[in-house]
């Protein structure tokens, strides 16, 4: 019964993760008129102040010295925090600039793209079904392009940053909370420079727009932590393989308010290039799912082989009565 709560509350917090990315598109738009460079270097001060205090509340801070003695691991945190800030500011001057369904679109071909740099990469070997979907999902951002008159680049820009941002994390090795506070003070001093020189050029609006816009840039810090910590809290309670149906909730989400509050057109090539990425991911996701419990199966059948091998050895031998016959 407890493993149950368990991987109920970890699905809960799953849903609420991926959730809450899915509709932060309705968040950004609140900032303006910042731009967003400014709404960058704001979740970037912000979200450092969250996550320490975080780590101050869990007493998890052990892990920063071990990180400053390892130069090789500070570079790959550099090169993380390096691709998620275009990530994150892409995405929201694409929010702010009437580019939603672009953007959602990003998030959609993103495992198409890990994939592919796992092939390019890491030297991975892609099953059939694997080399269908990336191939059905080249095909779609070949029609995407011909509908858009070129090719989707924020789409592809959100993808690859995303990417390789997670192939960052694989490689540094560190929990989300950790990994968050590493970047954020890489990135820290560069935006609160940022910040101050704005602020001394006249330009900044944190100060200018009154409390409460100064308070909603703030809250930048605790959009980006909330749903990163609900992510964690789901990443060790449910199966990776639930985790990866639960990602395509959010671009779900952020595609649908492109469309039904954004108002964002769909032409019909378009339409035609994302029903193309969707049969992509469900080939992805079918095979993902097979091999998952082909994998569960194998595991399953080698425990029995081996209980059923090591049996007879783990019997003590009967010993024989020594029985004497009587004698006459």
């Amino acid at each position: 019964m407890e493993g149950k709560n368990e991987q109920r509350a970890g699905l809960l917090y799953g849903i609420g993760a991926y959730g809450m990315w899915g509709l932060v598109p309705l968040f950004w738009p609140l900032l303006e008129p910042s731009g967003a460079v400014e709404i960058l270097a704001h979740r970037m001060v912000w979200s450092l102040g969250v996550v320490g205090i975080a780590l101050l509340a869990l007493r998890r801070w052990a892990w920063i010295g071990e990180l400053v003695r390892q130069p090789r691991q500070l570079g790959l945190i550099a090169v993380a925090a390096s691709v998620i800030a275009v990530n994150w500011g892409l995405y929201i001057w694409s929010v702010n600039n009437g580019h939603v369904v672009e953007a959602s679109l990003g998030y959609f071909i993103n495992p198409l793209v890990t994939i592919a740099m796992g092939v390019l990469l890491l030297g991975e070997r892609l099953r059939p079904a694997q080399w269908a979907a990336v191939a059905i999902g080249l095909a779609a951002v070949l029609v995407l392009a011909i509908g858009y008159g070129q090719p989707p680049w924020i789409s592809l820009v959100l993808a690859f940053s995303f990417a390789t941002y997670g192939l960052m994390k694989k490689k540094v090795g560190l929990g989300g909370l950790e990994s968050l506070a590493a970047e954020t003070a890489v990135l820290f001093l560069p935006a609160l420079g940022f910040l101050l020189w704005l602020g001394a050029d006249g330009g900044a609006t944190f100060l200018h727009g009154g409390a409460g816009h100064g308070v909603l840039l703030a809250t930048t810090g605790l959009v980006t932590a909330i749903p990163l910590i609900c992510f964690g809290a789901a990443a060790i309670r449910v199966p990776l393989s639930v985790l990866g149906l639960l990602q395509y909730l959010a671009p779900v989400f952020q595609f649908s308010l492109g469309i039904l509050y954004f108002h964002e057109e769909m032409p019909a090539e378009r339409w035609a290039g994302f029903a193309l990425v969707w049969v992509a991911l469900l080939v992805l996701t079918w095979d993902a799912l097979r091999t998952a419990r082909r994998s569960r199966a194998e595991a399953l059948r080698l425990a029995v082989q081996a209980a059923r091998t090591a049996a007879p050895a783990d019997k003590e031998p009967v010993a024989k009565p020594d029985i004497t016959p009587l004698q006459k």
